[in-house]
Protein backbone atom coordinates (compact mmCIF):
# COMPACT_ATOMS: atom_id res chain seq x y z
CA UNK A 1 0.00 0.00 0.00
CA UNK A 2 1.14 3.53 -0.72
CA UNK A 3 2.76 4.84 2.48
CA UNK A 4 1.20 8.23 1.72
CA UNK A 5 -2.30 6.74 1.76
CA UNK A 6 -3.83 7.64 5.13
CA UNK A 7 -7.19 7.32 6.78
CA UNK A 8 -7.84 11.01 6.11
CA UNK A 9 -6.98 10.60 2.45
CA UNK A 10 -9.31 7.59 2.20
CA UNK A 11 -12.12 9.57 3.83
CA UNK A 12 -11.53 12.49 1.50
CA UNK A 13 -11.71 10.20 -1.54
CA UNK A 14 -14.98 8.75 -0.20
CA UNK A 15 -16.30 12.28 0.46
CA UNK A 16 -15.43 13.42 -3.07
CA UNK A 17 -17.13 10.37 -4.56
CA UNK A 18 -20.26 10.93 -2.47
CA UNK A 19 -20.41 14.61 -3.38
CA UNK A 20 -20.13 13.68 -7.07
CA UNK A 21 -22.85 11.06 -6.60
CA UNK A 22 -25.18 13.63 -5.01
CA UNK A 23 -24.56 16.03 -7.87
CA UNK A 24 -25.50 13.33 -10.38
CA UNK A 25 -28.76 12.70 -8.53
CA UNK A 26 -27.87 9.05 -8.04
CA UNK A 27 -30.00 7.07 -5.60
CA UNK A 28 -29.34 8.07 -2.01
CA UNK A 29 -28.43 4.80 -0.26
CA UNK A 30 -27.78 4.31 3.43
CA UNK A 31 -24.50 2.74 4.49
CA UNK A 32 -26.36 -0.53 5.17
CA UNK A 33 -28.00 -0.50 1.73
CA UNK A 34 -24.66 0.22 0.04
CA UNK A 35 -22.92 -2.54 2.04
CA UNK A 36 -25.66 -4.97 1.07
CA UNK A 37 -25.53 -3.97 -2.59
CA UNK A 38 -21.73 -4.29 -2.68
CA UNK A 39 -21.96 -7.70 -0.98
CA UNK A 40 -24.43 -8.96 -3.58
CA UNK A 41 -22.29 -7.69 -6.46
CA UNK A 42 -18.78 -8.42 -5.18
CA UNK A 43 -19.15 -11.79 -3.47
CA UNK A 44 -20.12 -15.04 -5.15
CA UNK A 45 -23.83 -15.93 -5.22
CA UNK A 46 -26.20 -17.29 -4.11
CA UNK A 47 -27.28 -14.58 -1.67
CA UNK A 48 -30.12 -15.08 0.76
CA UNK A 49 -31.50 -12.78 3.44
CA UNK A 50 -30.23 -15.19 6.09
CA UNK A 51 -26.74 -15.40 4.56
CA UNK A 52 -26.46 -11.64 4.07
CA UNK A 53 -27.62 -11.02 7.64
CA UNK A 54 -24.91 -13.39 8.90
CA UNK A 55 -22.14 -11.93 6.75
CA UNK A 56 -23.04 -8.30 7.57
CA UNK A 57 -23.84 -9.16 11.21
CA UNK A 58 -27.22 -7.42 11.19
CA UNK A 59 -30.75 -8.73 11.71
CA UNK A 60 -32.80 -10.37 8.98
CA UNK A 61 -35.47 -7.63 9.26
CA UNK A 62 -32.77 -4.99 8.64
CA UNK A 63 -31.64 -6.89 5.54
CA UNK A 64 -35.25 -7.22 4.39
CA UNK A 65 -35.77 -3.45 4.70
CA UNK A 66 -32.57 -2.77 2.75
CA UNK A 67 -33.57 -5.27 0.06
CA UNK A 68 -37.00 -3.62 -0.15
CA UNK A 69 -35.37 -0.27 -0.90
CA UNK A 70 -32.86 -1.71 -3.37
CA UNK A 71 -35.71 -3.55 -5.12
CA UNK A 72 -37.79 -0.34 -5.32
CA UNK A 73 -34.82 1.33 -7.01
CA UNK A 74 -34.26 -1.61 -9.37
CA UNK A 75 -30.72 -2.13 -8.03
CA UNK A 76 -31.39 -5.70 -6.83
CA UNK A 77 -34.23 -8.19 -7.05
CA UNK A 78 -35.72 -11.11 -5.20
CA UNK A 79 -36.11 -14.54 -6.78
CA UNK A 80 -37.85 -17.43 -5.07
CA UNK A 81 -35.75 -20.58 -4.82
CA UNK A 82 -37.54 -23.18 -6.94
CA UNK A 83 -36.13 -26.00 -4.77
CA UNK A 84 -37.30 -24.41 -1.51
CA UNK A 85 -40.14 -21.95 -2.01
CA UNK A 86 -39.56 -20.53 1.51
CA UNK A 87 -36.10 -19.33 0.52
CA UNK A 88 -35.54 -16.16 -1.49
CA UNK A 89 -32.40 -15.25 -3.40
CA UNK A 90 -31.21 -11.67 -3.71
CA UNK A 91 -29.91 -11.13 -7.22
CA UNK A 92 -28.10 -8.52 -9.27
CA UNK A 93 -29.78 -6.37 -11.91
CA UNK A 94 -28.42 -4.53 -14.92
CA UNK A 95 -29.40 -1.23 -13.30
CA UNK A 96 -27.55 -2.18 -10.11
CA UNK A 97 -24.46 -3.17 -12.10
CA UNK A 98 -24.49 0.15 -13.91
CA UNK A 99 -24.99 2.08 -10.65
CA UNK A 100 -22.00 0.40 -8.98
CA UNK A 101 -19.79 0.73 -12.07
CA UNK A 102 -20.56 4.46 -12.19
CA UNK A 103 -19.98 4.80 -8.45
CA UNK A 104 -16.67 2.96 -8.82
CA UNK A 105 -15.71 5.44 -11.54
CA UNK A 106 -16.57 8.31 -9.17
CA UNK A 107 -14.24 6.80 -6.55
CA UNK A 108 -11.41 6.40 -9.08
CA UNK A 109 -11.95 9.97 -10.26
CA UNK A 110 -11.90 11.25 -6.69
CA UNK A 111 -8.70 9.33 -5.98
CA UNK A 112 -7.05 10.58 -9.15
CA UNK A 113 -8.01 14.17 -8.37
CA UNK A 114 -5.92 13.72 -5.23
CA UNK A 115 -4.07 16.73 -3.99
CA UNK A 116 -4.39 18.60 -7.30
CA UNK A 117 -7.54 20.34 -6.15
CA UNK A 118 -7.48 19.57 -2.43
CA UNK A 119 -10.21 21.81 -1.09
CA UNK A 120 -10.96 19.42 1.75
CA UNK A 121 -9.04 21.31 4.38
CA UNK A 122 -7.30 18.07 5.29
CA UNK A 123 -3.55 18.12 5.84
CA UNK A 124 -1.57 16.67 2.92
CA UNK A 125 -0.50 13.02 3.12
Amino acid sequence: MDPQFTDLKALDIWRRALVSSVRLEAPDLSARQMALLLSVYLTPPPHTVRGLAQSLKVSKPAITRAVNRLSELGLARRKTDEADRRSVFIQRTVKGSMFLREFGELIVSAANAGDADNASGLPPG
